[in-house]
């Protein structure tokens, strides 16, 4: 995709996630729209990947949402690189739906690797499917994201140290730096100090991006990334978002963690945000 193609899908993708959430008021707009950007590229433009999906991802660049709060983003994504029918959006969190409000495996929703509820879990699995790749020798790369809060969950750190460990050098695991979280900011809810001196001191190649909702920022941090895979280290990008990016109204605080817009906040994020693809 060019650059205006993409920012017209980022634009359609953050309809869909507003308007999913509010339809059944229920679900996390905040971290979605932050992350936008974030998935666009990795779709779009950086993972060879396939929507014919099998569960085995042989022969294909795999992908891992640790943080399966933001699922909205990654269903609205999912759909529109066709892995399932758009208009199965509509279907988002209503009872036997194959769009739960964090991602799950047992009713075989295309291009979902994980059931993703709890946090702190993901990096264990992305380690595990990066390792079986190279066992397989498989060429391919693992994909992961994962929320700033999260990283507060001792199991991740467990996980990092093992990847060092076992020289898993062809992962890239990226962090959303939104500095939010359910309870208010990651600062005052537990400070994580640096993250950038942790990783590096846990043996991984750090990478930042600055600012996670600049598209162009985006692809450059990944493609960087990428060029610094199969070296020995395993690879991690900070990248700093906004909460809510997108929704005048949402972003800068975690108010619209976990929050649904009512009609008049819909029609206003909507606004902001111009149909470009075509709503479901």
């Amino acid at each position: 995709m060019e650059i205006q193609e993409m920012k017209d899908f980022t634009s359609q993708v953050r309809r869909d996630i507003v308007r999913m959430v509010h339809k059944v008021n229920s679900g996390h707009p905040g971290g979605s729209l932050g992350c936008t950007e974030f998935f666009t590229v990795l779709y779009q433009e950086i993972m060879e990947h396939d929507n014919n999906f099998n569960m085995d991802g042989i022969g294909e660049d795999l992908f891992f949402l640790s943080n399966g709060h933001i699922s909205p983003v990654f269903y609205s994504v999912l759909a529109r690189s066709g892995y399932f029918p758009i208009e199965e959006l509509n279907t988002f969190r209503l009872i036997d739906s194959r769009l739960q409000g964090h991602p799950t495996t047992h009713e075989g929703l295309p291009g979902v690797r994980i059931a993703s509820g709890s946090l702190g879990q993901g990096m264990s699995v992305a380690l595990g499917a990066a390792q079986a790749k190279k066992l397989n020798k498989d060429s391919h790369l693992v994909y992961s994201l994962h929320g700033d809060g999260e990283l507060q969950e001792g199991q991740n750190w467990e996980a990092i140290m093992y990847a060092a460990g076992n020289k898993i050098d062809n992962i890239i695991s990226t962090i959303d730096l939104n500095g939010q979280q359910i309870d208010g900011s990651t600062d005052q809810v537990l400070p994580m100090g640096n993250l950038q001196a942790k990783f590096e001191a846990f043996g991984w190649d750090v990478l930042e991006i600055k600012d996670g909702n600049d598209l162009q920022q985006v692809i450059d941090g990944l493609k960087e990334a990428k060029s610094r895979t199969g070296k020995g280290k395993p690879v991690c990008i900070l990248m700093h978002t906004v909460m809510g990016h997108g929704v005048d109204f949402m972003m800068h605080t975690h108010a619209w963690h976990g929050k649904a817009p009512n009609d008049e906040q819909l029609e206003k994020a909507l606004s902001q945000n111009p149909e470009t693809l075509g709503d479901y």
